[in-house]
């Protein structure tokens, strides 16, 4: 992965650890999507990454929000986004939650009784909420039969219950959503995906005996992390995405078609940066030591403890906290010729804060950066911060103008 190398050695001047996200880097991960598919809209997964510079970027290149709670409703509502352009999925809403985002967001209801809920509070409001349904399909992202999810209402259920739904006088059903998987490269399995989706919302329709607003298919689009990863063909699969809209789009002729971005918009286009702080040698083991590793960006902890409690060559993935081996590259910014096999750690007082274990690299001294890649999506927002009490990394964007906004 390229990056700025002088940049983040004068930034480091000032911060012993910090993320720097590249809106040049966000920007033409958007146009590759934005040229790759026609007639499809995309919500940017705020989850992902809410820096505030951040969400701006992409809220003026056009997409919309996949809100996953409350906060981030407001957070995109006060972005300057429109109700149409915010769509607030996630389980275990309150009805605070949905009071406070009901004005602001569609709700996408994720249970029975959360759409009874809903119900409850328009009337309440003396409103009609036009809701969305998240579904748990009777199929998995790569086509097998439908399995048990905390996410959505199951697909029998959904049908069960549709017909009462459709009898409430404070909701109206105009939307699904189904999302199934994320990080996902295989073009290929992604598109199949797309073609149940579209055959779901065709049998909801029918059921439904109404018009659908809208069809949100979810993430699944991946990066590679892994120098074996290939990353997922774009052009291809918005091919495939234009063929099924034209099968399928004259059944839908008043719905707007979504795709969540995940980490797609962002995953590549940050760093993180830290400084070595220490350096020690136990038992004729070389111990680097890192300002902020677990408590800043926890995803290399967490690979280096799943493989701690396994033997296998490739554990499955367990998104976002932990996506497999080698996701990472740990960049030294030293010119050191020599190198040493060191084993990389932070400064909290747990043995779970390691990076890198015995692995060779160029030799690093105290005030030297390292270079951690891959986080612009799910790295900040993932890291316990407040663990001991250490002065958190910052989060800094850099413009297209080469200027730096905290």
């Amino acid at each position: 992965m390229s990056f700025d190398r002088e940049a983040v050695l004068k930034l480091a001047e000032k911060y012993d650890s910090f993320y720097l996200y590249d809106e040049r880097k966000i920007t033409e991960s958007i146009n590759a999507l934005k040229t790759s598919f026609s007639g499809v809209e995309f919500l940017y997964s705020l989850k992902s990454n809410p820096h505030h510079a951040v969400l701006k970027c992409v809220a003026d290149n056009g997409f919309g929000i996949d809100a996953a709670s409350a906060g981030e409703v407001q957070s995109a509502f006060e972005c300057g986004l429109g109700k149409d352009k915010i769509y607030y999925s996630a389980p275990g809403k309150t009805e605070a939650n949905i009071r406070c985002s009901i004005d602001k967001s569609v709700v996408i209801a994720d249970s029975v009784s959360e759409v009874e809920r809903i119900e409850e509070i328009a009337e309440k409001l003396g409103i009609t909420a036009e809701i969305g349904i998240r579904i748990n399909p009777d199929f998995t992202f790569a086509g097998e039969g439908g399995v048990p999810a905390k996410f959505g209402i199951d697909e029998e259920q959904v049908f069960e219950n549709l017909p009462r739904w459709k009898s409430f006088g404070s909701i109206r059903i105009c939307g699904i959503h189904i999302h199934s998987k994320s990080q996902e490269l295989n073009w290929e399995t992604i598109a199949a995906y797309y073609e149940r989706v579209f055959g779901l919302a065709v049998r909801f329709r029918d059921a439904l005996g109404g018009k659908l607003k809208f069809i949100n298919f979810g993430s699944g689009i991946g990066i590679p992390y892994a120098p074996e990863d290939n990353p997922v063909c774009i052009e291809k699969l918005g091919v495939k995405m234009t063929a099924l809209l034209e099968e399928y789009g004259k059944e839908f002729p008043e719905a707007r078609f979504f795709v969540e971005t995940g980490r797609f918009v962002c995953g590549k286009a940050g760093v993180y940066a830290t400084r070595v702080v220490d350096k020690k040698i136990s038992r004729g083991k070389t111990f680097v030591l890192l300002a902020n590793t677990l408590n800043g960006f926890i995803r290399p902890s967490v690979a280096q403890m799943v493989l701690c409690y396994t033997d296998e060559d490739k554990p499955a993935g367990n998104e976002p906290l932990y996506t497999g081996r080698d996701a990472f590259e740990f960049i030294p910014l030293t010119d050191s010729e020599e190198t040493e096999t060191v084993t990389v750690t932070g400064n909290l007082c747990t043995a779970t804060d390691v990076v890198l274990k015995d692995t060779l690299m160029p030799k690093m001294d105290c005030g030297d950066v390292m270079v951690i890649t891959n986080a612009g999506a799910y790295a900040a927002v993932l890291s316990p911060m407040k663990f001991a009490q250490l002065n958190p990394p910052k989060e800094i964007f850099r413009t297209v103008k080469g200027e730096y906004v905290e």
